[in-house]
């Protein structure tokens, strides 16, 4: 494996095609997401961009390009003695780059800017198609200690 560092940055208007072509470059995204048309993708970015407790990430390479991406979520709430909690959402990593210790990088990157904004948990959710991901939250440390739902609506 090689591993190499990569430089985390908050994500940029100019970033959004290559973050989408990340989540189109996915076995599950390749079904749900569609590059043909950027608008909607454009207008989310604006809209996350304009949330101080929202954000997107990009991992660049040591050229600058686009490697990896994440975003935080801030939430703030009443139980678990009005704990603050981060969720971290969307993460993907371009295939070429996986395999090489990127997502170690991330997470660890997410977890170190979580906790010094006050945040006393770090949530995710993934696909119960994702065994990978999830052998992989497991070695970060995370606990399968609740189950998710989702509805379209």
């Amino acid at each position: 494996m090689i591993v190499f560092q990569i430089e985390i940055r908050e994500a940029q208007r100019k970033d959004v095609p290559a973050i989408v072509s990340m989540l189109i470059d996915d076995v599950i995204g390749k079904d749900r997401e569609n590059d043909a048309d950027l608008t909607p993708y454009y207008e989310a970015f604006d809209a996350i961009s304009a949330d101080a407790n929202n954000s997107i990430f990009v991992a660049c390479d040591e050229v600058g390009a686009v490697v990896g991406t994440f975003q935080l979520v801030y939430m703030h709430g009443l139980s678990v003695m009005a704990a603050k909690r981060a969720e971290i959402e969307a993460v993907r990593i371009h295939s070429y780059f996986r395999g090489r210790g990127l997502g170690k990088q991330m997470f660890a990157w997410a977890m170190d800017k979580a906790k010094a904004d006050g945040c006393a948990i770090l949530q995710l959710t993934t696909s119960k198609t994702r065994g990978d991901s999830q052998r992989f939250y497991d070695q970060l440390g995370f606990e399968a200690t609740h189950i998710g739902y989702k509805m379209s609506l």
